[in-house]
């Protein structure tokens, strides 16, 4: 069946606004948030949802988290911003508080995602020039098919996602991508003495949370070390608690020789990415090779504190797990016949809709709105959930019944 949506006025006029003064770059659903608080969004005619999308994983902790909004207020009356053409008198205990949560030397600090894959990627390249001896422009860095790194011009030139590369080419050269999940096609990738290292997503996450095989992280990890090659995790979506562990790379014990964060570093305040690593890679990035204005300013370091800390107190990554596994095992008693894959880790899960019109799963998601729960499809087939990690088993059975009624109009 086909599904509409009754619109109100109110939405109306902001959707008209956005329409007309707003780049075409995204194709939301027909509704317009207010306010936040913990698993709920609300819309401009004060409707409830349940968000289980959580800003792609920035909000993990929650909208509006009153720990991390108190940081970031008492922070902003104080100091916003210095650059860093000068110290500030917070930079320093972020830089400290952070390498020692996750156990690297020095961590880089910036702000979007994108931005700290591509610091990663510079770090990279110049370690491999300057410590391995890779012949100067000869670096090649492999990277995996169906990709989601960002969308600049350099991630872009070696993403499998059509729609975002066309017309935006020529594109940067030294990337070679091969198949995920596949161990033999990383092995002989390898095999080229001027890779310097392989950027990998632990779980592929806007391709429809594609989960590897058991042992396919820790696998790759070891490869690399025996080639003296690079291992970069981005952990921007799978990081910090959102598949039941800290990072999803510790779920085989992984420690990445180039960690990326991001999204949830903030709580959903603010753009704050950040990119660890030990000295033998860090410190080949000297004064004036790599900056931003904003990365490191004191909000940012401040909130990102306060927001790694809640996730530790209030145990997020347990409850991710928990809840994250009885989320996975109502959809699959659901048995509904057009769920044909129900896949993820923790809190960070997808479903494959198998139906013979094309528009199912936007169709899927505009009926849960209209019953209380937020979800986006991607890639045309596939819908992520992704609630926030303090969210309920009570809370999870109430959002398994809108997922049912849902999808039992089709």
């Amino acid at each position: 069946m086909s599904i509409t949506t009754n619109i109100t006025s109110k939405t109306q006029y902001f959707l008209e606004k956005e329409e007309l003064y707003g780049a075409h770059n995204y194709h939301p659903l027909p509704v317009v948030l207010t306010k936040g608080r913990g698993v709920f969004v609300w819309d401009v005619d004060d409707k409830r949802y349940y968000d289980f999308l959580s800003g792609y994983s920035a909000i993990n902790q929650g909208h509006c988290h009153p720990r991390i909004i108190e940081t970031f207020i008492e922070q902003a009356q104080k100091l916003t911003l210095t650059s860093r053409a000068f110290h500030n008198d917070v930079l320093g205990e972020y830089e400290e508080f952070i390498t020692k949560f996750f156990g690297y030397d020095k961590v880089l600090p910036m702000n979007t995602g994108v931005e700290a894959v591509e610091t990663g990627l510079k770090l990279a390249r110049r370690w491999g020039y300057e410590v391995k001896g890779v012949p100067q422009n000869k670096g090649k860095i492999i990277t995996c098919e169906q990709n989601f790194h960002g969308r600049t011009i350099s991630v872009i030139s070696f993403s499998s996602d059509e729609s975002s590369r066309r017309d935006f080419g020529p594109f940067t050269l030294g990337f070679e991508t091969i198949p995920y999940n596949d161990i033999a096609a990383l092995q002989e990738a390898l095999q080229d003495g001027n890779v310097v290292a392989f950027l990998v997503e632990p779980i592929q996450g806007e391709a429809g949370v594609v989960v590897p095989d058991e042992g396919y992280i820790s696998k790759a990890a070891a490869m690399c070390k025996e080639a003296n090659v690079l291992f970069i995790a981005d952990e921007i979506q799978t990081g910090l608690a959102r598949t039941g562990k800290m990072l999803a790379c510790d779920h085989e014990n992984v420690r990445p020789d180039i960690l990326l964060l991001g999204k949830a570093l903030s709580g959903g305040t603010m753009p704050v990415s950040a990119v660890l690593a030990d000295d033998e890679i860090m410190l080949t990035i000297k004064p004036g090779d790599h900056g931003s204005t904003y990365g490191g300013n004191p909000i940012a370091c401040k909130v990102a504190m306060t927001s790694l800390q809640v996730l530790v107190d209030e145990k997020m990554a347990e409850n991710s797990e928990i809840q994250g596994a009885h989320l996975r095992k109502e959809l699959l008693a659901m048995g509904h016949e057009h769920i044909s894959v129900v896949r993820g880790k923790g809190l960070f899960n997808a479903i494959v809709i198998e139906h013979p019109k094309k528009d199912t799963a936007w169709d899927i998601c505009i009926a849960m709105k209209q019953n209380g729960l937020l979800a986006k499809p991607t890639h045309g087939d596939r819908i992520r959930f992704a609630p926030p990690l303090l969210i309920t088993r009570a809370q999870i059975d109430e959002c398994i019944g809108i997922i049912k009624k849902s999808m039992d109009n089709f």
